[in-house]
Parts: structure tokens; C-alpha cells; sequence
């Protein structure tokens, strides 16, 4: 093992040009087989882990740390040390940002709102969201925006059926959401929109702390106040976490995924002609995209063995989970989308203790979103070349801004 690498990759992050492949950068450190420091736009630099097999072991491993106040953490926008310390004053950190013992008992209070029975559930009603969204649709002048008529509204609509949050509010949440993830904001803003939707968060929960409704947020009221451990900023900083990571990627996934089974009319023919297979597309969609990508990131708390060199303590590292889920050595044809692959050795939703909570929900939402599309508008398609769409380049999500649709 070494703890120098073999050569620097440059300044991290890449743009991707197109959400169907890897930035060429990637493809390299893969062909490399081994972590590769960086620089970071932030400032600081960090190890970048592309293997499947070292990505896992990253995710996995206890020494790395999701703690985002520790000094090594890389850091994806450039930040004053000022700006820096500003983010976290007077800011309860979520719990994707929390090491155990916190992240354990935090995760530990909503485990049981994500179990498969919740989630099944939820099922009829998220079918009743998207099926209003598609008569609002097919009621509309064409072309019609799928992202704003379908693909963030139905995640919005979920995320705020679940927390009991008054959906006349989802625009105040998604505006702010935007500015806090975009690249170009500057950091500054991103720490305002934060500290906003937090806010506005206090206030709901302070509102239900009167009468606490058959809610997720009013049953973590009830909870904490039978445990004697009552705490209004525990709530709203799961209310925070939740609201956002449940809205945004999922929105993104229902563009991207739209867009990329328009682009393959045999495996969308394939996954209509076996309702059984929306399950599998499903989840070959989320290996094929992989749009979350700053949440795999770490500081090591030890020293690490890792990817041929050793991650010393202090020391950040990236794991880039869209070259992970293309490591041939895992995957046939990775590069390939084939909604029959089958398997969930992905690591869409990361892997090990912060392995996304929401999974299962995503993925229900992400199967009747598909199910019900393509069979309510059989004839949809692109209204504009695939050349002529506009991407957009956050922080940890990749997207579209617009997807013109016909049918």
C-alpha cells in the first residue's frame, strides 16, 4: 500500500455532459483501479474511489465518517472558512450528517415509517397522486413540461403527505431547496435557503406540538414525549433531512428515467409487455443514472487500506457512485441499459448504516410513476431532439431542467 497516488485527477467535481455516460474522468479512474487524489473545487483535496468492490468498502467501513463539520471533508464549492462555520451556527446536524452514537439512535426513530408494510401502505395514495398529475397532463395544451407537470410536483405531494406538511407550502420548500443544492450559488446563499427551510419547518412542528396529528412528524412528537426525551429540534431537523432528500432525486430520477426509456423504445417496450419488469427497470434505472453523488462522501477517523493506497485519518474521500454502478467487473455491459438485468447490487442508494432510509419509497414511487405514464399516454414522446434539452449541474444532484413532451 501507498499513501501517495499514482496521479492527480485534476479538479473534482466533473461536469456530466450527458446522464446517459460517465464523464471521461471517471471512465479513467475506473480503468485505473485504484483511488486517485483530487482536488476539490471547495479548496481541500480527497481520495476518489471508483471501483464497485472499493466503493462498498468505503460506505461500509466504521473509520469513515459523514460528519461534514471535520476539517478534511471535501468540500465540493469554494467556501470561506467564515462561510464555513456560519453553515452549522446554530444548525442541529441531520442525520446524514451524524456519526453513531447520534446517527443510530436518530435513524433508530424513523426506521419503522420506511418498513416495507408503511411503504406498501402509502401505495393507493401515491397512485392517486400520480394519476391526478397524468388528467392535469393529458387535460393541458401540448407540449407539456413532464418535470414541472409530473416530475417534481408527485415527489412533493409524497414527501408532504408523509410529513403532514401543508402542500399550499411545497413551493416556498422547492425554491429554497434549489438555491441550497445549485453549484452556482454562491455559499453563502446556500446557507440561507438552509436556515429558511429550517425555519419554516420550527414553525410547522410548533404548530402540530399543540395537537400532534397521525402524521410522521406528530407520531416523533408523541414518541419523544413518552420517551421523556421531548425535542422539538430533533424533529425539525428529520422533518429537514427527510423534506429534502425526499423530493429532490426522486424528482430527477422521474425526468431522467422518462427520458432515458423515450430513448430505448425496445426496453420500454419490454418493461410494458411484462408488468412484473417495472420493478427490475426500476432499479436498472437507478444503477443506469445514479444521480446522487456528494452523499457517498467521508473523512477517515483511522487510517484506511483502500483502492492500492492508504486513506491516512483527516483525509476526505469521494465515492464516485455512477463509476461504481459501471464497474464491469460487477456488471455485463455496464454501460448498457437493459431493463431484464435484474439484481440490486447498486449502490444507488449508497450502502452500509447510511444507506438511504427511503429506499424502499423511492423505488415504490419511481414504479407507479412508470407503470402508470406509459400506459396512460402510450403514445408519449420527446417534443424536442434529445439534443436540444438543457441539463443542469448541482452539487449532488444531476438533472433536466425541462422534458417538452407529446403524444
Amino acid at each position: 500500500m501507498t499513501s501517495q497516488p499514482a496521479a492527480d485527477a485534476g479538479v473534482f467535481p466533473v461536469p456530466r455532459a450527458c446522464p446517459f455516460g460517465l464523464p471521461p474522468e471517471y471512465e479513467r479512474l475506473l480503468s485505473a483501479g485504484r483511488a486517485v487524489r483530487a482536488r476539490m473545487a471547495g479548496g481541500n483535496s480527497a481520495w476518489l474511489v471508483a471501483r464497485h468492490e472499493d466503493a462498498r468498502k468505503v460506505l461500509s467501513d466504521p473509520r469513515m465518517s459523514v460528519d461534514r463539520r471535520r476539517e478534511g471533508f471535501p468540500r465540493f464549492a469554494p467556501v470561506t472558512e467564515e462561510e464555513r462555520q456560519a453553515s452549522f451556527r446554530g444548525f442541529r446536524p441531520p442525520m446524514n450528517w451524524m456519526d453513531p452514537p447520534e446517527h443510530t439512535a436518530a435513524r433508530r426513530s424513523v426506521r419503522a415509517e420506511f418498513s416495507p408494510a408503511r411503504t406498501e401502505a402509502l401505495r393507493p395514495r401515491v397512485q392517486e397522486i400520480v394519476d391526478r398529475r397524468l388528467e392535469l397532463m393529458a387535460a393541458a395544451p401540448r407540449p407539456v413540461d413532464l418535470v414541472r407537470e409530473l416530475a417534481v410536483p408527485v415527489p412533493s405531494l409524497v414527501i408532504c403527505e408523509l410529513l403532514g406538511v401543508p402542500y399550499s407550502a411545497h413551493g416556498h420548500f422547492e425554491e429554497r431547496t434549489g438555491r441550497m443544492f445549485s453549484h452556482a450559488t454562491p455559499a453563502a446563499e446556500r446557507t440561507r435557503a438552509a436556515h429558511e427551510i429550517r425555519s419554516l419547518l420550527a414553525e410547522l412542528v410548533a404548530d402540530k406540538e399543540r395537537d400532534p396529528p397521525d402524521d410522521l412528524l406528530g407520531r416523533l412528537i408523541v414518541r419523544g414525549r413518552r420517551e421523556g426525551a421531548a425535542d422539538r429540534e430533533a424533529v425539525v431537523s428529520m422533518a429537514f433531512v427527510l423534506l429534502v432528500a425526499g423530493h429532490s432525486t426522486t424528482a430527477d430520477m422521474i425526468a431522467l428515467g422518462a427520458l432515458t426509456l423515450l430513448e430505448h423504445p425496445d426496453q420500454l417496450a419490454s418493461m410494458l409487455a411484462d408488468p412484473a419488469r417495472t420493478p427490475l427497470a426500476v432499479d436498472e434505472l437507478l444503477r443506469y443514472l445514479t444521480v446522487v453523488n456528494a452523499s457517498t462522501t467521508r473523512t477517515a477517523l483511522a487510517d484506511v487500506e483502500v483502492g492500492g493506497v492508504t486513506v491516512r485519518a483527516g483525509e476526505g474521500v469521494v465515492v464516485l457512485g455512477p463509476a461504481a454502478n459501471r464497474d464491469p467487473e460487477v456488471f455485463e455491459r455496464p454501460d448498457e441499459f437493459d431493463v431484464g438485468r435484474g439484481g440490486g447490487r447498486h449502490l444507488a442508494f449508497g450502502a452500509g448504516r447510511h444507506r438511504c432510509l427511503g429506499h424502499r419509497l423511492a423505488r415504490m414511487e419511481l414504479q407507479v410513476v412508470f407503470d402508470a405514464l406509459f400506459r396512460r399516454l402510450p403514445g408519449l414522446r420527446l417534443a424536442v431532439p434529445f439534443g436540444a434539452l438543457s441539463f443542469k449541474e448541482k452539487a449532488n444532484i444531476y438533472g433536466v431542467r425541462e422534458l417538452p413532451v407529446t403524444w
